[in-house]
């Protein structure tokens, strides 16, 4: 399916900010939260799967695509623009968020935006944060860096961090795909930002009033999927599934019935 071909709307955030969005199907409001580097183009294969039963939103965060930015970055002002879409969408909305997304709409959730159900996919917490705050210093070094204007260096210390070898990082360096990914680095310390320590939020997923799916992979690795186990634990009214055979790189069709059967509940 093409999904180059792309109808473009924009929200106004709160700061006035615009955020760019795609809108598919008809049906309740579903709005998708991406990750790290991601744009609304990298949510619309989930987009089109769920659009046969819901009207779904798809939105380039902060900084990113098609959207604006704004000096003084603070998560409350992307909590802000998630607020901003979902008014587009109808002023209420059940939100699906991957990776760093998934963080940033537990985030949105806690604060009390018009979110009816939540599902999250792997928002990356650590269960065992190691000693000193690593995060910080990952977030002051990119910071550092993209300042600077190396947005490269910054995009390959994220990427080591993730565990990315070396040598496949000079690979990329090949493809189409290093531009886009260079496009969106400057906005690495946004995530940092939304994942705070990286520590699961326990007191803060205590806030959170509404029915949440937490999604993890099976072949994730344990780390992560104890992580998991530990958010759905502290949210008052969760569920936990596993998703035989996945990994953080959820494959769309796996996802899809699993996020739209929970939002029919």
């Amino acid at each position: 399916m093409d999904y180059t071909s792309r109808t473009l709307n924009r929200a106004r955030s709160a700061d006035g900010t615009p955020i760019a969005y795609e809108q598919r199907g008809a049906g309740p409001a579903v709005v998708l939260v991406s990750g790290a580097l991601d744009t609304a183009a990298a949510q619309a294969p989930l987009a089109e799967l769920l659009s046969s039963h819901f009207s779904v939103f798809t939105y380039d965060r902060r900084g990113r695509g098609d959207s604006g930015d704004a000096v003084g970055y603070a998560v409350e002002r992307e909590i802000e623009d998630l607020a901003a879409v979902i008014e587009e969408a109808g002023g209420r909305a059940r939100v699906h968020g991957t990776s760093s997304g998934g963080a940033l709409a537990l985030r949105a959730a806690a604060s009390g935006l018009p979110i009816t159900q939540l599902s999250v996919y792997e928002p990356p917490f650590d269960p065992v944060p190691p000693p000193g705050c690593p995060d910080a210093d990952h977030l002051a070094r990119t910071r550092e860096l993209v300042d600077g204007g190396k947005v490269d260096e910054a995009l390959v210390l994220f990427l080591g961090l993730l565990g990315t070898p070396g040598n496949m990082i000079e690979q990329m360096r090949d493809f189409p795909l290093w531009s886009e990914l260079t496009a969106a680095a400057h906005t690495l310390p946004y995530d940092y930002a939304v994942m705070g320590d990286g520590a699961v939020p326990v007191r803060l997923l205590h806030e959170v009033a509404v029915r949440v799916l937490v999604i993890e992979g099976g072949a994730s690795a344990p780390s992560m999927r104890e992580a998991m186990r530990l958010v759905a634990e502290a949210l008052p009214r969760a569920r936990h599934r596993t998703l035989t055979g996945q990994t953080h790189q959820v494959a769309p069709h796996v996802l899809a019935p699993v996020v739209a059967a929970f939002f029919a509940s």
